[in-house]
């Protein structure tokens, strides 16, 4: 490994040198700013070996450095040679303040401009600028010269999702979405969760998420602009698109673009998610350029009723598939000789024999003793480990279902627990319940509500360094926005948001905790006496919680309701789906705390 990312280190130093640079910008992105990106995007991966789904590297022609945020400070060590790029904390030490330190008056840093956010470029820009240096777009990446067998641009042709489970047509959405653009004359979207949403389409170009890889132009009036190469395009889904929208070649929206300046048009952007170069092009054109967050993010995330009714379908579906595989694994792990890659494989083979899975929502984490500190693990045939007896042993999975998508994590014990992990399990637990329960008024946001999956944790002086609770898309992202549970998250949350609750717990070099439901904001029923309208949550996920490693000592009567409720109706809605050993086995897991 070494050798080779310093034969391309050197490669790319050499490329920037030629193009009379000081250094480049490689964030982990493509033109879409993803979470899962194509083989061709995996540029990061290629020049670092970094494997997470977020990082950025800046590369000069004397330094290197990686910066990754919280999930990854333990990854990045064990897969990035630090005798060739030194890691950074992303919030605690950022690119910018790297900049700041290691950049000098009339140094050039390179960026491509399709995968450096309008937002990121002004911040980074503005870094440059502080010491006298200049963040400068290029017109094609430099890794892209450099890297001899870099896959070709994936070719997957679109589907149409159904309005049966879409819940609304695509015109009737763009119809809604246009009453909010009475002060621009055109919407640019390049979110590709947004266009799949919009027009009830989906792609497959990048795994576990069918999203569509294309950008869109809304205009107030008339049918919208979609860039995608044509030859994605079966006879079906052109014909669904005829009535909403023209097609166009990705490099026809260069021009496109002009159009707008040239009409001297007010075009929305959300600067988060819009890369550079459309912003610039729009500037360059002469539009009114207005800012603002992409207009599909919020009704997307309203679940409408058929999606909700959609998501509650796939997570029994799912609940069934995983109780069937934790009943397998409680049989087969003490026997020892199961491996972390053996279990991810069996979990996927319950869900496939389903007969309705079209793909996992990620890539599964199975992370066995030590591994399972490491908050997204990655297991490969080099890290492969074998369960081990009088271990934890957690599993981070989800599915890709037409009609929902899901996100399960069960920590379950092979073996004997000590009594630190049933510890620390259970305040783990008693935040999942205590934000399961919570009601909560109309504007209230995840940063306000966050501290209830810690609260039991901070009072033992542990905590976790990722976010509590991440939006969930309808066959779509697993990640989504713009809601969050985290703490610093700012959108209220709604009736029909589905998120994760799921606080965890790491001990660097021993073991980790995460346990996750997905729930579903809902309008809860009135409080006696109370006087304003109140949300709740809804959980959505089915599947038994390992009872062998609650302290039941440490939980509240009402978290002891709350689980034992919890239980009965998993055993009553996945039960019907078992029989014989699994069944029986389903009962065992599900009963009463004693």
């Amino acid at each position: 490994m070494t050798e080779t990312h310093k034969t391309r280190l050197a490669l790319l130093r050499a490329e920037v040198k030629r193009r009379k640079l000081t250094g480049f910008f490689v964030p982990r992105a493509d033109e879409f700013q993803g979470e899962y990106v194509p083989a061709h995007a995996e540029r990061l991966r290629w020049l670092t070996n970094f494997r997470g789904s977020a990082g950025i590297a800046i590369v000069t022609l004397k330094k290197a450095a990686i910066f990754v945020d919280g999930r990854y400070v333990i990854q990045v060590r064990q897969q990035v040679d630090e005798k060739i790029f030194a890691p950074f904390h992303l919030m605690e030490e950022p690119p910018s303040q790297w900049i700041g330190k290691n950049l000098k008056k009339g140094d050039k840093l390179g960026f491509d401009p399709w995968l450096v956010t309008a937002e990121q470029a002004t911040r980074l820009a503005e870094a440059c600028a502080a010491v006298g240096a200049s963040f400068v777009p290029v017109e094609s990446n430099p890794i892209d010269a450099v890297w001899a067998d870099q896959p070709p641009r994936p070719t997957a042709a679109l589907a149409t999702q159904p309005t049966q489970f879409a819940g609304r047509t695509a015109a009737e959405k763009i119809k809604d979405l246009r009453k909010g653009l009475d002060k621009v004359d055109a919407v640019v979207l390049t979110q590709p969760d947004s266009v799949a949403w919009l027009f009830n389409l989906r792609g497959f170009d990048v795994p576990h998420s069918p999203v569509v890889a294309a950008y869109a132009i809304l205009p107030a009036k008339g049918k919208a602009q979609l860039f995608i190469a044509k030859a994605k395009l079966p006879e079906d889904v052109r014909q669904h698109l005829k009535s909403t929208a023209t097609t166009h070649e990705p490099s026809e929206i260069g021009a496109a673009l002009k159009a707008l300046g040239k009409a001297r048009a007010r075009v929305l952007i959300d600067p988060a998610w819009t890369p550079e170069r459309i912003r610039a092009l729009l500037e360059k054109a002469k539009a009114t350029v207005a800012t603002g967050a992409d207009p599909v993010s919020l009704p997307k995330a309203r679940k409408n009723v058929t999606e909700q009714e959609g998501a509650r379908a796939a997570q029994k579906r799912d609940g069934v598939a995983v109780s069937r595989f934790l009943c397998w694994l409680d049989k087969e792990a003490p026997n020892g000789g199961l491996t972390e890659l053996d279990v991810a494989a069996k979990l996927a083979a319950f869900r496939a024999g389903t007969g309705e899975l079209k793909d996992l929502s990620f890539e599964t984490i199975p992370a066995s003793g030590p591994h399972a500190a490491i908050p997204h693990y990655h297991a490969t045939e080099e890290s492969n480990r074998k369960l081990g007896r009088d271990e934890i042993f957690l599993i981070d999975s989800g599915a890709q279902y037409i009609d929902g998508t899901t996100d399960i994590t069960r920590t379950v014990i092979v073996g004997t627990p000590t009594a630190e992990m049933k510890d620390r399990f259970t305040r783990v637990l008693k935040g999942m319940v205590g934000l399961s329960m919570i009601r909560f008024p109309k504007g209230t946001t995840g940063s306000q509500i966050d501290i209830l999956a810690r609260q039991h944790l901070w009072s033992a002086g542990l905590d976790f360094d990722h976010g509590t609770g991440h939006g969930v898309g309808a066959y779509l992202s697993v990640h989504e926005g713009p809601a969050r549970i985290n703490k610093s998250d700012r959108t209220p949350l709604e009736p029909g948001m589905i998120l994760s609750n799921e606080p965890g717990f790491y001990k660097q070099g021993g073991y980790g905790i995460r346990i996750e439901n997905l729930v579903m904001v809902h309008e809860a029923k009135p409080v006696a006496g109370g006087e304003r309208p109140m949300l709740g949550f809804e959980t959505l996920t089915l599947a038994p919680i390992d009872r062998r490693l609650i302290d039941v000592g440490l939980l509240s009567e009402v978290e002891r309701q709350w689980l034992d409720a919890y239980h009965a109706r998993v055993l009553k809605e996945v039960g019907d789906f078992l029989a014989g050993e699994e069944l029986v086995w389903l009962r065992k897991s599900c009963a009463p705390l004693g």
